[in-house]
């Protein structure tokens, strides 16, 4: 979500500093994603990340994530001048497009569709 939303604003570099070591290893290519239900994220990320002109993860250990997650929220709001807003949707469970869902047999996915008329399900 946090990428697509880089992508709107249409910044063309980015940093990123997660507190997973694993995760951030996986997108550098270092290790693989082994667990079956995490690879239609991997590449849905990969994919995102490849259209940014230059990218950079860092992993910053979880000891020193609060430093990272006050510059991100302090970040966002700096962004915003006073009479703009910004809505983002939040969900409990991420939901991959169905693009990238149809790659991969055999996985389960999830597709969310907005349907324009009256419908008694």
């Amino acid at each position: 979500m946090g990428l697509q939303t880089v992508m709107e604003m249409k910044i063309s570099s980015l940093e990123v500093y997660g507190d997973s070591m694993l995760v951030i290893n996986q997108l550098l290519t270092h290790y693989e994603v082994r667990k079956d239900d995490l690879i239609m994220y991997h590449q849905m990320a990969t994919q995102l990340l490849e259209r940014f002109d230059f990218m950079m993860l860092e992993h910053v250990p979880r000891q020193d994530n609060q430093m990272a997650d006050a510059l991100a929220n302090l970040a966002a709001t700096l962004a915003l001048t006073k009479d703009e807003a910004v809505n983002l949707l939040v969900c409990q469970r991420w939901v991959v497009p169905v693009t990238l869902g149809a790659l991969q047999e055999g996985v389960n996915v999830i597709s969310v569709l907005s349907i324009d008329v009256d419908d008694l399900r």
